[in-house]
């Protein structure tokens, strides 16, 4: 049989309602709730504190020693290596012999010039011979007619006095004179021609000398690149780059050898370009061999740009190492300036100068670093200077935190 049963009571539509509510209510709180900040071990963390005081701004580059005085010796001529004296690595002085070369067409050029030189020499002694001789004969021709002169005038005046006694014709006396003025003519001519002679011996001599002087520069050109083949150090120092072999053969402009004075060395930095432009001349400076720290000073910048480097040389101050050789690898640090009083800290990974970064401040008590703007200035090897962001006293986070970038906080255990 059916039973019935109680109606159930209606609910009312306040129920629904604050339903909705909790449920918007429970949203909203949500979502304005903070993420959970990631969890970051201190112990790998680099952390500085911000000081206030006298910052000096470096920059570092490293390098190698070079000596100050190097002396390139490169081949004059061609030639094939006959003989190795000396090895690299071997102390020599200004006249030591390194090597000997050897090319039979240099020799024999050599010899053509001496023997067109000394061909030029004996046509120059044969031709101040003729001239003299030209000049003696010439010299006689007008002594012979200053005396037939002298006849033809004596000759022409008895042939006034005759003719004015009427002892002889008009003819014998026209012909006495045309004779004594012929024979004045010729004088005269005979003696330029003595002048004209006397100025060309010069003349000629003067050539021909120019001639012998140019064959005795050829010649003294080709005995040079004789005696270049007997290559010598040229200077005091150690050997340095002698890789050639008995019987190889060398061109002209080759280089031989290096001869350097290791006693005095300095140091060549390569410095990254974007710190280059506050470097100055006279800029103190340390370099680290690795075996000890030399003081020393800028003392040339290289204008051209390598690789994104500016090579600066770095004069020595006092004494070497023990162990401080040619082409020693060292690291070097440049001193800029020294700020009197500002802010600065610990240079962080991507720290730039003049840039705005983030970097994660740490809360009192060290337990949350929060993540802040900060102005940088001017930049250091180790430190940075704050414009703006931090003060004094304040500590953060300098390590790579690039996985962080999506946080503003981390915490710290």
């Amino acid at each position: 049989m059916d039973i019935p049963r109680a109606p159930k009571p209606k609910r009312g539509p306040w129920l629904y309602v604050s339903a909705v509510f909790l449920l918007v209510v429970a949203t909203v709180g949500f979502s304005r709730m903070r993420p959970a900040a990631p969890t970051v071990e201190r112990a790998t963390l680099w952390i500085d504190k911000v000081r206030q005081g006298p910052m000096l701004r470096q920059v570092r580059g490293s390098g190698t020693l070079v000596p100050e005085r190097i002396r390139w010796i490169s081949a004059v001529t061609a030639g094939r290596v006959e003989r190795i004296l000396v090895r690299a690595g071997e102390t020599v002085d200004e006249k030591a012999v390194l090597l000997e070369l050897v090319n039979p067409d240099v020799q024999l050029e050599a010899l053509d010039a001496e023997r067109q030189l000394t061909l030029a020499e004996a046509e120059l002694a044969s031709l101040d011979a003729n001239l003299q001789n030209n000049v003696l004969a010439q010299e006689g021709v007008v002594a012979t007619t200053h005396t037939e002169l002298m006849d033809a005038t004596r000759s022409a005046a008895g042939a006034d006095k005759l003719a004015a006694e009427g002892l002889i014709s008009g003819n014998e006396l026209d012909r006495a004179r045309d004779r004594a003025s012929e024979m004045k003519t010729r004088y005269e001519g005979e003696q330029k021609r003595l002048e004209v002679m006397r100025g060309t011996v010069k003349t000629q001599l003067d050539l021909q000398r120019a001639q012998v002087g140019r064959l005795k520069a050829i010649s003294a050109f080709h005995q040079g690149r004789v005696a270049s083949m007997r290559v010598v150090a040229g200077a005091r120092g150690v050997v340095q780059d002698m890789s050639l072999e008995e019987g190889q053969w060398v061109n002209p402009g080759a280089l031989l050898a290096k001869v350097a004075q290791p006693e005095r060395l300095k140091a060549v930095l390569r410095i990254p370009e974007t710190q280059a432009k506050d470097i100055g001349l006279g800029q103190r400076a340390s370099i680290d061999t690795h075996n000890g720290v030399i003081a020393g000073q800028v003392a040339r910048i290289d204008p051209s740009v390598q690789d994104g480097t500016v090579a600066v040389d770095i004069g020595l101050d006092g004494a070497l190492p023990q162990g401080a050789r040619p082409d020693l690898s060292v690291d070097g640090v440049i001193e800029i300036e020294r700020l009197a009083n500002v802010l600065y800290v610990g240079r962080p990974v991507d720290g730039q100068a003049n840039a705005t970064i983030g970097v994660f401040k740490l809360s009192t008590g060290g337990k949350e670093a929060s993540r802040v703007n900060v102005r940088l200035g001017k930049i250091s090897v180790n430190t940075v200077e704050v414009v703006q962001g931090l003060a004094a006293g304040d500590e953060v986070i300098l390590s790579d935190m690039s996985r962080w970038d999506g946080v503003s906080r981390v915490r710290l255990r």
